[in-house]
């Protein structure tokens, strides 16, 4: 069965960075596409970046130059390095496992607020 665990969220002010990790446990890992979404209070929830198995990445509007996802296949992880954040980036994020043949797996959540 396989399992998603994210980590790194927290307080932070506007301006400032974190790195969101997902790991993941009960699935080859390297051969799947993996996407971070988040949902804001009162919002549903949006795609904010992905990477495929080969590393090729894209990211939503709001966040392109500001969001850098990764991978490291040997960690089983996919981060999500945030910098100049901003209020309107306050939400639960995400991590996705995206796989057509046996359903896509998502993580628990982590909690980012952006604030002074």
């Amino acid at each position: 069965q396989v399992q998603l665990v994210e980590s790194g969220g927290g307080l932070v002010q506007p301006g400032g960075s974190l790195r969101l990790s997902c790991t993941v446990s009960g699935s080859t890992f390297s051969i799947y596409p993996m996407g971070w979404y988040r949902q804001a209070p009162g919002k549903e929830r949006e795609r904010v970046a992905g990477i495929s198995s080969g590393g090729k990445t894209s990211y939503a509007d709001s966040v392109k130059g500001r969001f850098t996802i990764s991978r490291d296949n040997s960690k089983n992880t996919v981060y999500l390095q945030m910098n100049s954040l901003k209020p309107e980036d306050t939400a639960v994020y995400y991590c996705k496992l995206i796989s057509a043949s046996r359903g896509d797996a998502w993580g628990q959540g982590t909690r980012v607020t952006v604030s002074s």
